[in-house]
């Protein structure tokens, strides 16, 4: 199950982010996931050395993100500090980024690499971020390191590369309503996306079993729905359940959501919060009961599944608690978008219950 899952996600990476199918991959043996337009490998490689530095052929917040970004990848395993400078062409030794309107797509990006200098052109910020991330997986695995690499020559082939995303949307979805993950993880996980030019994070932060997102409106969500006092050990579907007898929970508060949003936007990936309904809302149902058709009691989900408690679709507080709700997710996110779920909605409370039948 396991490895057939690896391999199901090995595909999509290959042929899902930046190969636009319209011109032919040639053979080569340079490794790029996902795959780009076009590949044409030469001779010879391109070092960093003490003399190198980074161009910039407009310097302004945005493309400087890219020229960052690449500075500290070249600094922590080398040592070798790359000033950033604005300039107008290629220089000896150095990485040249041009903002160039011949290249079409919004997000593409040619990348053009010989022993001389490393020049990329893209038509946007967000395209000479995606020439860096390429750029990073020509170099040598010793790149990734966080310290100084003793005798380590950064290197990077000579190649000409040429590249657009097939499509708009290219995401990860991470679910920390059933399993929490600290800030760094999510970090890290980001720092995984925007090295595949991936430009969306689904962070889904709502669940039957915790709620982790801070509403100010609603304290109870965090005090009482973050947290459930146990968990099933083993798998879901086996009879009888076991549990671990450990509470388990956490939340986010909305400084770290303000961090995790601005981290992303810095890699050029934008945030995507679910928040479940009508249904997966019991760590909500056991904040606030009076949101449900029963009126409780309710509790944090211990176990995984679809569950038949779900938001009162009769009752006006619960929109007036959605809308507050939403509210605060909105100031907090960016994005065009919020997902709010929408599956595995069991209809057995609401026919049973009169104001959902009422309203219906």
């Amino acid at each position: 199950m396991k490895r057939a899952l690896y391999l199901i996600m090995g595909i999509v990476l290959i042929t899902g982010g930046c190969k636009s199918g319209t011109e032919k991959v040639t053979e080569r043996n340079l490794a790029i996931i996902p795959a780009p337009v076009s590949i044409i490998e030469h001779e010879g490689d391109f070092v960093f050395t003490e003399k190198s530095k980074i161009i910039l052929s407009i310097a302004d917040d945005e493309t400087k993100l890219a020229a960052d970004f690449l500075a500290d990848l070249v600094r922590n395993p080398t040592g070798i500090d790359l000033p950033v400078e604005e300039g107008k062409k290629p220089a000896k030794y150095s990485v040249f980024m041009s903002l160039d309107n011949t290249v079409e797509n919004e997000e593409g990006y040619m990348l053009t690499v010989t022993p001389k200098n490393i020049v990329i052109r893209a038509k946007s910020a967000v395209g000479l971020f995606y020439g860096v991330q390429t750029l990073r997986q020509l170099m040598p695995v010793e790149v990734e390191s966080p310290s100084v690499v003793e005798g380590l020559v950064l290197s990077v082939p000579a190649c000409e590369i040429k590249d657009e995303p097939r499509f708009g949307y290219r995401g990860m979805h991470l679910d920390v309503g059933r399993h929490m993950f600290p800030i760094a993880y999510i970090k890290r996980y980001i720092d995984m996306i925007a090295l595949h030019k991936m430009n969306k994070f689904h962070w889904h932060l709502t669940e039957d079993q915790g709620w982790r997102i801070e509403i100010k409106k609603y304290p109870n969500l965090t005090e009482v729905g973050a947290f459930r006092k146990e968990t099933l050990v083993g798998h879901g579907g086996k009879k009888p359940f076991t549990y671990d007898g450990k509470t388990y929970g956490g939340f986010y508060t909305q400084d770290e959501v303000k961090e995790i949003v601005a981290y992303a936007a810095s890699k050029f990936i934008t945030v995507i919060p679910e928040i479940e309904m009508p249904g997966h809302a019991l760590a909500a149902l056991a904040s606030y009961p009076e949101l449900g058709c029963t009126g409780g009691p309710y509790e944090v989900q211990t176990r995984w599944g679809v569950f038949d408690d779900v938001y009162c679709a009769g009752r006006e507080e619960t929109f007036e608690f959605l809308e507050g709700v939403l509210s605060e997710v909105f100031e907090l996110f960016p994005s065009k978008y919020v997902h709010i779920g929408g599956d595995e909605c069991p209809k057995t409370r609401w026919e049973k219950c009169p104001l959902c039948q009422k309203r219906m």
